[in-house]
């Protein structure tokens, strides 16, 4: 292969695999963080409010993209790299069964990652600035591991490397569903959480044993429904009919998250 064609190959790979660990988008996390916010019990939010009172906010919504925004922050390099792995999940069986030592090995995975920084956020022996952060890691990664892409069992990097036609131009599997099938609603998170509060309260899936990881049970049901018929578009075409068949379940994982963020915050402060 001639060395320009080299060059743009390994260009289009960077761009398709950048993306990787931003599940929903912003769009879909601040969703995520408003709907928790409305469920929070009064003890919840004021303690909300008092961690995140040095960010000079008190909203969820508007911290609910900085474990993304910290890989464009210099002075954060390194929590970056640290927590990059700390998104997602790769699955190593097509029935999307939990297994730590294989699926999440060294505890780099999103199920490790919130059983951790929820154990942070409510130690009350812990410094505000560590539960600070820890309360903006479970409000990120609550939105992640319900994104059925972070949760994959394909060695397809969380559908990046499955390239799509979606509105006449080049994509990805991926970012579809980070952003491109949500966006179609024409709708700004303010507006879009709005729209999912009013519908009727949200019904839980029930619980998958064993009961012992709730985290892990998310990351499963995410799991499933990528292996779904049907989730893969035939023809790698994201069609009219794809979004309207998908987007009501994109709605049902952000209204899910919504609710467990809630019940997480509210359990644990």
């Amino acid at each position: 292969m001639p060395l320009l064609r080299r060059l743009a190959a390994c260009l289009a790979a960077c761009l398709v695999l950048a993306p990787a660990a931003q599940a929903w988008g912003p769009l879909g996390h601040s969703v995520v963080a408003a709907l928790a916010q409305r469920q929070l019990s009064p003890a919840a939010e004021a303690e909300v409010e008092r961690l995140l009172a040095p960010d000079h906010t008190r909203s969820l919504a508007e911290v609910a993209n900085w474990a993304d925004q910290i890989q464009d922050d210099p002075a954060q390099a390194a929590l970056w790299q640290q927590t990059r792995p700390d998104h997602y999940i790769n699955f190593h069986d097509p029935h999307c069964r939990y297994v730590p030592a294989r699926d999440c090995r060294d505890g780099r995975c999103v199920v490790a990652a919130l059983q951790h920084y929820v154990a942070v956020l409510g130690d009350r022996r812990q410094p505000d600035v560590a539960r600070r952060e820890a309360l903006k890691f479970v409000v990120h990664f609550v939105g992640d591991i319900h994104q059925p892409l972070h949760a994959g069992y394909r060695d397809d990097k969380g559908g990046n490397t499955y390239q799509v036609q979606f509105e006449g131009k080049g994509s990805n599997l991926h970012r579809v569903w980070d952003s491109g099938m949500l966006e179609t609603r024409g709708l700004d998170w303010q507006r879009y959480a709005q729209a999912l509060q009013t519908s009727s309260p949200v019904a839980l899936p029930a619980p998958i044993a064993p009961l012992d990881n709730p985290y892990a049970q998310w990351a499963e049901e995410s799991c499933r429904f990528t292996a779904e018929p049907g989730f893969y578009p035939a023809g790698h075409t994201i069609t009219p009919a794809y979004v309207q068949a998908e987007l009501p379940l994109a709605d049902q994982r952000l209204r899910e998250a919504g609710r467990r963020l809630a019940d997480v915050l509210n359990r644990t402060l």
